[in-house]
């Protein structure tokens, strides 16, 4: 199993940017999206299901962030707008092999997600 993150860089504030998890090696899975910010523990921001797009985001971004897969490409994307500051953090994908009729996913216990990308930096500054 492998997952590629990418799509990280320098941010102003107020600006947008794309990441890209490429999956291989899972049929069906979770994706989840986490980030660790300087001096504070990671934390699950959202998270998409393998099966009919359930999605889940943190209070901090829900309604800044979203979550895509292309299952056809085995690319989950993680969209977000109107950043700050405190969005800076190294970004990580996750995934977790369900059955292929799940059709939910939990971002809270990271120790759910069996596999990791390597992590991508967003740094939002003017």
């Amino acid at each position: 199993v492998q997952l590629q993150a990418s799509g990280g860089g320098l941010v102003q504030p107020g600006g947008s940017v794309r990441l890209s998890c490429a999956a291989s090696g899972l049929t069906y899975y979770n994706i989840g999206w986490f980030r660790q910010a300087p001096g504070k523990e990671r934390e699950g921001i959202g998270c998409i299901s393998s099966k009919d797009g359930y999605e889940d985001y943190a209070a901090s971004v829900k309604g800044r962030f979203s979550i895509t897969r292309d299952n056809a490409k085995k690319i989950v994307y993680l969209y977000m707008h109107s950043l700050s500051p405190e969005d800076t953090a190294v970004y990580y994908c996750a995934a977790q092999a369900v059955p292929e009729w799940w059709l939910e996913c939990n971002r809270s216990n990271e120790h759910d997600w069996a596999y990791w990308g390597q992590g991508t930096l967003v740094t939002v500054s003017s």
